[in-house]
């Protein structure tokens, strides 16, 4: 097998430092509070210790599950921390459980096995009905978790390796069974804290708590190349009080998607994602760097996105919804955005995203209101950007406040079609649908 070039993680590497640097430089806000760091752990105990070895070469599978299940067993006063020494962990996929602590060493690579073959399935999402990609079920997650509490996944910046190259490649060719698995997702999960961990190169979407509360991520690396397909960075998803924070995200999908279900499963499912900072990101994306959507059936409501900074991407913020996702997108704030050789600054749109069969009801149109888009300075812009709403469901009080977008060449100009709402100091001009009394009104005041 080639050697790996590690270019890609020294980029990485370099540009999170440069970040914390940053941050350190001044008190800034946090909301990682939300999870407070649990005491030190009852015990601890090494993947090696139960059979394991880092050569890169030994299926560790079966290790990695003896160790958990004695974690679980023993049930130590303050739980137990899972060390994984420097090495490369081949393996397949394992399961967490409460109260513990996944702990990557430097120099620990957890590296997914390409026998996808012996992947197992799972039963799909019920916010969803049927695997994201194909009918049926699904392929489980590389590190799964289920119905836990307090799981810590850190480390001193060891990486997790999806090697998804195989799963990818099975996408283009039009040979997937079932739908691929993500790296991390953790379902009915609550006081969660990932944080100094390498996600690399995702069969799928990177990192997915769905049906959670109260989970923390941050000092986060994730790479995937920008042709790998549904490469998702982080996608909380019918989740509640999430802190994203201080990541470096690149990745072949977008760096950020709030989401909450699909067309009528997310709808009788009924559980939106709420009250969500996402905070100090950077990144670059050939789609999204911040997203909402398009999964929006279950609603997605008090968002605040600051501090981003995305390059050489396809949108820079993208809202997105569909007619059957029915839902609401509300009270989301995007603040302190810099963006550079993007290709559209804003996209805000009702007719993205594909239907999980013919039984959606196309009359399940989405409320979109209460969107405001603040200080955002971009260069080498292509174009500012598309406001879409749906002819008998129009986007409401949609506010853009001091959004300057230039390119080498001029910019085009807004397209707005069934919105309303204000645009104070808005460059270039904003479309005639943001200019209305009301609009601007609503405007001023949400600032």
């Amino acid at each position: 097998m080639a050697r790996r070039c590690p270019c890609r993680l020294l980029l990485a590497v370099v540009v999170l430092v440069l970040v914390s640097a940053a941050a350190q430089a001044q008190a800034q806000e946090t909301c990682s509070g939300a999870v407070p760091a649990p005491p030190r752990r009852g015990a601890r105990v090494s993947v090696a210790s139960f059979g394991g070895a880092g050569d890169g070469r030994t299926l560790n599978t079966a290790a990695f599950a003896r160790a958990v299940a004695t974690i679980e067993r023993r049930a130590v006063p303050g739980g137990a921390e899972l060390y994984v020494p420097p090495g490369v962990w081949l393996t397949g996929p394992f399961n967490l459980t409460s109260r513990m602590t996944l702990f990557l060493a430097r120099g620990a690579v957890v590296r997914a096995t390409q026998d996808t073959s012996s992947w197992p399935l799972i039963e799909p999402l019920p916010s969803y009905g049927r695997g994201r990609e194909l009918p049926g079920g699904r392929y489980i997650s590389l590190i799964h978790g289920s119905g836990l509490q307090d799981v810590v996944i850190t480390g001193e910046n060891g990486t997790i390796d999806g090697q998804g190259t195989p799963w990818w490649d099975m996408w283009k060719k039009g040979t997937l069974l079932y739908t691929r698995p993500h790296l991390l997702e953790l379902m009915s999960s609550s006081h969660i804290i990932v944080s100094n961990v390498v996600f690399q190169d995702s069969p799928f979407w990177n990192i997915h708590p769905v049906y959670c509360s109260n989970v923390v991520i941050r000092n986060v690396t994730i790479l995937a190349p920008h042709d790998s397909p549904n490469t998702d960075g982080i996608d909380p998803d019918s989740s509640s009080n999430i802190c994203i924070e201080d990541c470096y995200i690149s990745t072949g999908d977008d760096a950020i998607a709030i989401k909450s279900g699909w067309d009528e499963y997310g709808i009788a499912y009924g559980r939106p994602s709420s009250d969500i900072t996402v905070r100090r990101i950077t990144g670059s994306s050939p789609f999204a760097g911040f997203a909402v959507g398009s999964e929006t059936s279950g609603g997605v409501e008090n968002v605040l996105a600051e501090h981003l900074n995305f390059f050489s991407s396809g949108f820079g913020i993208h809202i997105k919804t569909n007619t059957g996702r029915g839902g609401f997108i509300r009270n989301v704030t995007v603040s302190d955005v810099t963006l550079d050789n993007v290709r559209y600054g804003l996209r805000i749109v009702g007719d993205v995203g594909n239907h999980p069969d013919e039984r959606y009801n196309r009359s399940a149109l989405p409320i979109v209101d209460a969107l405001t888009i603040k200080n955002v300075q971009g260069q080498n812009i292509k174009e500012a950007g598309l406001i879409k709403g749906i002819a008998n469901s129009a986007f409401s009080r949609i506010c853009l406040s001091n959004v300057k977008l230039t390119g080498g060449a001029p910019v085009q100009p807004w397209k707005c079609e069934a919105v309303s709402g204000g645009a104070l100091d808005v460059q270039p001009s904003p479309c005639t649908e943001l200019t209305s009394t009301s609009g601007t009104s609503f405007c001023t005041n949400s600032l």
